[in-house]
């Protein structure tokens, strides 16, 4: 049954640029959103810029631009990096929209209405040289629970105590390195624990990885606290109604983010935005995140929607990080890749596939190791997938002017008929974003393809031109699974796969229609070139050239 789905990808911050980590996520959920597709469904996916916040004004202070000047310039890297990668977006748009202010502005007059928001003075760090109140990560001090030096203002990277950024020891600014003062301010909170019972309950209804679902129990051990959903000016951001000088914390209207977008999407396409965020709504929305916003998305960002009468996400789908070559992502390794830098050196659909052969639905760090890329894309992709068609098309083209045989033996037909029967089996590891199952599945059929070809060795039946008709059908079998295989890696290589298509005249099929295609008595164009080997001086570059 087809179905209609909301996908998201997390906001990328707006104060730097998109880096081979904001990747993972994004490639994974535009192979799930391929696949989907594939599947016949109706599928909006959309994102956007994350764009409020001190980071950002500082970022565009150091560049001296406004705020506004600073996420518009961020928006167009953002966006020409992921199209680079093939990340393909309904619409790529910005948290810094009308849209998002007026939905954030009316869901907070409805808690409000409800007695849900509250507001009191809290004691916080103010820099006196930079005359701003300073966010918990902008305060370094010594932990007070280790005494670990040079640690942030919520929590110790050595022992990972959390804590008030008013508890380090020796607190100074990150910013100015003043000693910051303490003031007063009045803040609106969000009253969290109104919510307590609904949370417990929607995130152990499958919503999120049972793993995710463990360890928010420690949140709800503690008791939920309410929520500060306000910032002090100077802040880069929306004023909240009623408010003067007072801002919405980011991550209140970043989520909400998602709604603006669409509803931008919807104005655009001519949707029913209402119809993807009412509470009864039968379409579904899924966000794909990383493991450091979960409480974000699966507390503050739930609850925010239940109490406002709204449709909750179907499932959060979490991943974890990434690391390179064994080590977290450093910029004075020369490590911190960005997409930029990777676009200027490799084929974005080699990381596509070593991402894709990583993944596996779970919330498991992976690794990128340089020569690991190296050899899998070479083996996979050029030694196994492309080989098949390099080894057999031109055989048909010069032998029998590019027509495929008619008929073929009837262990040829079972043959292909047994790369058929893998396609559920493969759809159902698409499914679950366990696309490293998918990449061993491909790779073993890819396997048996060319042990066919080994078996059959077309180049010595075609010395004998009384083999011409074995040779037509031998080549023909080869191609026939060599289509099945570009059928099930599509979602992941779309630029390849589109350019095989072609070459065996195929047009865009549903799954279902590709998997049952038939290529008998069909005409194929010349071969040209697929995919290339991955140079390892190319790859070298990405951990030795000075990054900008």
């Amino acid at each position: 049954m087809a179905r209609t789905l909301l996908v998201t990808s997390a906001l990328p911050y707006a104060n730097g640029s998109i880096h081979l980590g904001h990747l993972v996520e994004h490639i994974q959920t535009d192979i799930w959103v391929r696949f989907q597709r594939m599947q016949g469904h109706t599928v909006h996916y959309f994102c956007a810029d994350d764009t409020h916040g001190t980071p950002v004004m500082l970022a565009a202070k150091t560049r001296g631009l406004t705020p506004e000047a600073m996420v518009e310039l961020a928006h167009a890297e953002h966006e020409a990096d992921l199209k680079g990668f093939r990340v393909a977006h309904d619409l790529y748009y910005s948290t810094h929209s009308p849209e998002t202010q007026e939905i954030a502005s009316e869901l907070y007059r409805h808690l409000k209405a409800q007695g849900l928001i509250s507001v009191r003075a809290i004691e916080q760090y103010f820099d006196p040289v930079e005359g701003i109140f300073l966010p918990d990560r902008f305060i370094k001090g010594t932990c007070p629970r280790c005494h670990a030096v040079d640690q942030y203002g919520d929590n110790c990277e050595v022992c990972g105590a959390s804590y008030l950024p008013t508890d380090l020891i020796d607190a100074r600014s990150a910013l100015s390195g003043a000693i910051p003062e303490r003031r007063f301010s009045e803040h609106h909170f969000l009253r969290l624990a109104e919510c307590e019972d609904f949370l417990r309950q929607w995130t152990r209804a499958g919503t999120i990885p049972e793993e995710a679902a463990n360890k928010l129990e420690e949140w709800f051990k503690t008791g939920l606290t309410d929520w500060d959903i306000s910032r002090d000016a100077p802040y880069f951001g929306f004023e909240i109604p009623d408010a003067p000088g007072k801002f919405f914390y980011v991550w209140l209207d970043a989520p909400i983010g998602y709604m603006g977008t669409f509803k931008k999407l919807a104005s655009i396409q001519g949707l029913d935005f209402q119809a993807g965020w009412n509470a009864d709504s039968s379409w579904e929305l899924y966000h794909f995140i990383g493991k450091d916003i979960l409480y974000f998305h699966a507390l503050f960002w739930p609850a925010l929607l239940h109490q406002t009468g709204l449709r909750t996400p179907t499932q959060l789908f979490v991943h974890g990080f990434l690391t390179v070559n064994g080590q977290k992502m450093s910029k004075s390794r020369g490590s911190f890749i960005t997409a930029r830098h990777y676009l200027n050196h490799l084929d974005p659909e080699y990381l596509r596939y070593y991402l894709a052969a990583k993944l596996n639905g779970s919330m498991e760090d992976i690794d990128l190791n340089l020569d690991d890329f190296c050899a899998r894309v070479n083996s996979d992709l050029v030694g196994k997938y492309a080989n098949l068609a390099s080894r057999s098309a031109g055989f048909i083209t010069k032998r029998f002017a590019g027509c495929l045989a008619t008929t073929l033996s009837p262990e040829q037909e079972q043959l292909i008929a047994s790369f058929r029967t893998a396609a559920p089996a493969i759809a159902q590891s698409f499914n679950a974003r366990d696309t490293s199952r998918v990449i061993r599945d491909i790779m073993h059929l890819t396997d048996q393809a060319n042990q066919y070809v080994d078996q059959h060795k077309p180049w010595e039946l075609a010395r004998d031109p009384e083999y011409n008709g074995t040779l037509q059908q031998v080549c023909t079998t080869i191609l026939s699974l060599f289509q099945l295989l570009t059928v099930y890696l599509k979602p992941i290589l779309p630029d390849i796969c589109q350019r095989a298509e072609t070459f065996l005249g195929l047009s865009d099929l549903t799954w279902e229609a590709a998997v049952n295609h038939t290529l008998l008595g069909s005409s194929i164009q010349p071969y040209t070139h697929l995919v290339s080997r991955v140079d390892p001086a190319q790859v070298a570059k990405l951990v030795t050239v000075p990054q900008t």
